[in-house]
């Protein structure tokens, strides 16, 4: 099983918990707004499938402030591409937007699409940064893979990239734009990539028939960085290794997608557009979401 299926398992989760988020000051970095989850009464964390119970798995990331009922199409945002050639091997460190819809605290209703870049030496054998997609209709108890290990994800011919390759980080300056929606003529859920946010082609796409909540419509789409090392390890270093600010880690041009492919409306600022989740705000911070960005990242350290 891909270990990235394990952070979706805990990431989907944590969806349900962000209506009990309060504003903190990170006191690392004295521009940085940073989130902590607070407990509640009425929710409890699902307890995360075989394999996990010695991991440890942090986010810093915004999700749509929306609820079961809501109705979305998709998503966009262009994410920096950073490199970490000293990664130890049963480390994870990436970014990635995931479309999702979930009944409210069941696990195995997670109906997730979700792509982004990922250096997870354990799956692809070396420290390079790699172009990843990742799918369930279950969370992960029966259905779902990432890239093309199994079927689901289709790709297309002359695609700009394929899931799995490789992707040059040079030196923090590489981006890409990436767009889930699905669309109106097959229904089907279509991946976009492009090296420009303005001149995006066909990946491949995720069948409307291998979902069952989401064959018509996603209620949650969300953006960010995320970690993940044993228990006891420190963690390594999120987006950059640096804490969020003008040279940190960047996701940008975030939007909603209609059923046309078009990136036709951007989430209001603050907390009635989106909501946050920061895991650990003492090794990781979340910068506010203002223009459509966010900043984000910061140094390992943490071990629980």
């Amino acid at each position: 099983m891909h270990l990235l299926q394990h952070l979706l398992v805990l990431f989907v989760v944590v969806l349900d918990h962000a209506s009990a988020l309060s504003w903190l000051h990170n006191p690392y970095h004295g521009n940085v707004i940073a989130f902590k989850k607070q407990s509640s009464s009425n929710s409890s964390l699902l307890i995360p499938k075989a394999g996990t119970e010695s991991k440890v798995n942090h986010y810093a990331c915004y999700d749509s402030n929306t609820t079961p009922k809501s109705v979305l199409t998709g998503g966009m945002g262009t994410f920096d591409v950073h490199s970490f050639p000293t990664l130890k091997n049963n480390q994870i460190i990436g970014s990635a937007m995931w479309v999702t819809n979930q009944k409210r605290g069941d696990y195995n209703s997670i109906n997730s699409a979700s792509a982004g870049w990922e250096v997870n030496p354990i799956i692809y054998g070396d420290s390079k940064t790699h172009f990843y997609t990742l799918w369930t209709a279950d969370g992960h108890k029966s259905t779902g893979c990432a890239n093309l290990e199994c079927d689901g994800f289709v790709p297309v011919n002359n695609a700009p990239i394929t899931p799995g390759d490789t992707i040059e980080a040079n030196g923090g300056q590489s981006k890409f734009t990436i767009k889930i929606f699905r669309s109106k003529d097959d229904g089907d859920w279509w991946l976009h990539f492009g090296y420009d946010n303005q001149n995006l082609s066909r990946v491949g796409y995720w069948p409307k028939n291998i979902f069952n909540r989401m064959a018509d419509h996603a209620n949650a789409i969300t953006w960010g960085g995320f970690t993940r090392s044993p228990v006891g390890d420190a963690s390594p270093a999120m987006g950059n290794g640096k804490w969020p600010g003008e040279t940190s880690a960047f996701v940008r041009d975030i939007k909603y997608v209609n059923i046309d492919g078009q990136g036709d409306s951007e989430p209001a600022p603050g907390r009635k557009g989106l909501r946050a989740y920061l895991s650990h705000r003492k090794c990781y911070g979340l910068s506010p979401f203002i223009n459509d960005m966010f900043s984000y990242g910061g140094p390992r350290g943490c071990t629980k």
